[in-house]
């Protein structure tokens, strides 16, 4: 008599997706779509903006602070200065958002033509 039994295991679904994604990771990477390609542009425009605002805001902020601390604790030395230190502070803060703006445009201008081309091969 012949012993022909296999032993055979199949993983259930969300094993099955979790093996795939694993795998996803190591196979060799095909170039990227337009779709892909156009989103990955746009969020970079909008990623850059939003960086350089915040760190204006926050820099401006942590200025405002200061000359807040300079009026509090220290009132009889430094509480003229820290009202201009204060006042710095506040301008950084108000130009944030005009430098986001300003960033915005900039960086759409220079990656229109791109986007414009990879927006024409998926429209035909």
């Amino acid at each position: 008599m012949e012993n022909n039994e296999k032993f055979n295991y199949t993983y259930s679904a969300k094993e099955q997706e979790e093996l795939k994604k694993i795998r996803q990771k190591y196979m060799p990477q095909e170039e990227e779509d337009s779709m892909q390609k156009i989103r990955q542009l746009d969020a970079g425009v909008y990623n850059k903006a939003t960086t350089y605002s915040l760190i204006l805001g926050i820099i401006g902020t942590l200025i405002m602070g200061l000359g807040m601390s300079c009026c509090m604790v220290w009132m009889d030395k430094l509480f003229i200065p820290g009202i201009f230190i204060g006042v710095l502070g506040i301008v950084l803060v108000c130009f944030a958002y005009p430098v986001y703006n300003k960033t915005l445009k900039k960086e759409r201008e220079k990656i229109a033509p791109e986007i414009i081309r990879l927006t024409d091969e998926l429209l035909k």
